[in-house]
């Protein structure tokens, strides 16, 4: 048996819960990737132009800093890796977090909340941050997810 860490990144809380629940349902580990500068709301306000979060998801090589790389990537072998989706993508962030460990032989597992929107170019997008793992589509989890179901998705892989 393969062992599993669940990493996740919340800028609302919606993400937290299901990585919390995935986490339970897998007997995983649990890391959250936390920005070095919490997002504010106004961070988030997709319909401003100038919002942080706009701007970082307009630029594809936008990095933003991490609190700290304190996860043991060294001691899993598969990592689920949780975000909200925007604009199709996963946020920068993830990248950050993929670019500052080494995955290679992993497999990353991605799951996602989003308002209405799948994985989009997702998988595309987050390769070349961790080209020696591989980095499979794993589910968007929206809403209340029982356990039975987390369980059967994590045993997946």
């Amino acid at each position: 048996m393969s062992k599993k860490l669940v990493a996740y990144f919340s800028a609302s809380g919606v993400t937290a819960n299901r990585a919390k629940d995935l986490a339970k349902a897998a007997g995983a580990d649990l890391y959250e990737i936390r920005p070095a500068v919490p997002y504010t709301r106004a961070d988030l306000n997709w319909m401003d132009k100038q919002s942080r979060s706009s701007v970082e998801m307009r630029d594809k090589s936008s990095r933003p800093a991490l609190a700290d790389n304190s996860a043991n990537i060294a001691d899993y072998d598969t990592v689920f890796v949780g975000f909200p989706i925007w604009w199709y993508v996963a946020p920068t962030i993830i990248n950050s977090f993929l670019e500052a460990y080494d995955f290679s032989g992993k497999k990353i597992v991605l799951f996602a909340t989003s308002g209405g929107s799948g994985f989009g170019k997702a998988v595309s997008g987050l390769q070349s941050s961790a080209p020696n793992a591989t980095i499979v589509e794993g589910a968007v989890l929206n809403g209340r997810v029982d356990e039975a179901k987390l369980k059967a998705f994590a045993e997946k892989y």
